[in-house]
């Protein structure tokens, strides 16, 4: 992911749980539990594990063999490790080893331009059994233009952040600004992240996979689809 580096996907994990995420993601997760809850399947990996959530909330739902989750954020697998799950700091390219399914949770896609795109979808194909499945969710244009456009402050006490967020030319642009209370002071990092709007088609065009479902997901505005979640099959 060269467009995001590691200090800015590290800066990320501190602060994720003060997003809104872990509230927003029951509602999504329930779309990935009941397609693989109708799947035949052994083997799981998530990209863009995170802190593990989705892993092991799907692993202890539907009991599944082998699971595994990858990130290219050391902070986010050590997190991930300590929910005694397996879980490894690579890209997905230089992984070895096939799966029955891949996930891509909370518009991870997002993250990758147009042309990281196609290299992680070409990866995802090569990586997934014949009868495989890839699922992954993507935000919409109105999830990027009337949803995540704007600023955003919180404050726990421990932690003050801010983020300014703009979306242009199909490009969101999130500048994060953090002070960390550490002993009488406060220590500041301060990182830029940046998202892509992608299409359906482009997914199905970069991947060769096989289009199997494709559906409206509102976390956040229940009269509009903020994101879609979309399984494609090998």
């Amino acid at each position: 992911m060269a467009n995001n580096s590691t200090n800015s996907l590290d800066l990320y994990a501190k602060v994720e749980d003060l997003l809104g995420v872990k509230e927003a993601a029951p509602s999504l997760y329930a779309h990935y539990l009941l397609f693989l809850n109708s799947t035949d399947f052994k083997s799981l990996l998530d990209v863009g594990c995170g802190s593990g959530d989705f892993l092991v909330q799907m692993k202890h739902a539907l009991d599944i063999a082998q699971v595994k989750g990858i990130d290219l954020s050391p902070l986010m697998v050590s997190k991930t490790l300590k929910l005694g799950l397996e879980a490894e700091c690579i890209n997905l390219c230089d992984l070895e080893g096939k799966y029955d399914v891949i996930t891509a949770v909370f518009d991870m896609l997002n993250y990758l331009s147009k042309d990281e795109l196609k290299i992680f979808l070409d990866c995802v194909n090569e990586h997934l059994n014949d009868g495989g499945y890839f699922l992954c969710d993507i935000n919409t244009l109105y999830g990027f233009e009337n949803v995540a456009v704007g600023s955003f402050i919180v404050d726990d006490k421990e932690r003050f952040l801010t983020v300014d967020s703009d979306f242009e030319e199909s490009e969101y642009v999130s500048e994060f600004t953090l002070f960390e209370k550490e002993n009488d002071k406060y220590i500041k990092s301060q990182e830029t992240i940046r998202q892509y709007y992608h299409s359906v088609e482009e997914l199905v065009k970069y991947s060769g996979l096989k289009l199997l479902a494709d559906d409206d997901v509102s976390l956040y505005d229940f009269d509009e689809a903020d994101k879609r979640f979309i399984v494609l099959g090998k």
